[in-house]
């Protein structure tokens, strides 16, 4: 095998760039053909390189899954947090956060039918389907995010009594709705849908 004589950050940036194009292509295949026909051959032609190349980025099917899984949720909590971080009452946040949140989905559809597909399809090697894992709030920013927007709108005296667990996650149903519900989609598009949430969800926690 030849000795790669790249400079380190120059190989970096080239493996970086590949891995890149298959978690695309990934993203594409999933959004075509699902989960269970997602093989390494069909994301290979997708991605215009060979089976091998993807073998040397990625172990295999759930290795790479895991991997583009982890990547799509991280990409979306960026986006969300970055947009909050902007405003500065609890009140603007809220907002913030619930449009970030609607507009990204309807930015990027193939990323959420990809991320729908993988959460739905795929198991962890005892078997066990990742949507009936259970989730570790702490570990994951953007609900953290929510939780604390609301607990400090209630301190601040923004917002008015309420169970903070319970109105989060109303607000992370009706937001992740939007994106499982094809239906909800064509009868609403995400401007008004997004519009109206907000209005909704002022006068819940307004109180």
């Amino acid at each position: 095998m030849k000795e790669d004589k790249r400079p380190e950050g120059k190989a970096s940036f080239i493996t970086e760039a590949r891995r890149e194009q298959i978690r695309e292509a990934a993203i594409r295949t999933l959004d075509e053909i699902g989960y269970v026909n997602a093989s390494l051959a069909q994301i290979a032609k997708r991605a215009g390189i060979s089976t091998a190349l993807i073998s040397y980025h990625f172990a295999d099917k759930y290795d790479l899954m895991n991997h583009l899984l982890t990547h799509l949720v991280e990409r979306s909590a960026a986006y969300i947090l970055e947009r909050v971080e902007r405003e500065k009452s609890s009140t603007d946040q809220l907002n913030a956060y619930i449009v970030a949140s609607l507009d990204y989905q309807a930015a990027h559809p193939a990323r959420n039918a990809a991320l729908v597909e993988i959460v739905f399809n795929a198991r962890t090697p005892d078997g066990v389907p990742y949507y009936k894992l259970g989730d570790d709030e702490d570990e994951d920013p953007v609900q953290r995010e929510l939780r604390r927007i609301l607990t400090e709108g209630q301190r601040a005296g923004e917002f008015g009594a309420f169970r903070v667990d319970v109105v989060a996650t109303m607000i992370q149903g009706a937001i992740g709705e939007y994106m499982l519900i094809p239906e909800a989609g064509k009868k609403t598009d995400p401007q008004t849908y997004r519009d109206e949430l907000v209005r909704m969800i002022h006068r819940i926690v307004k109180g």
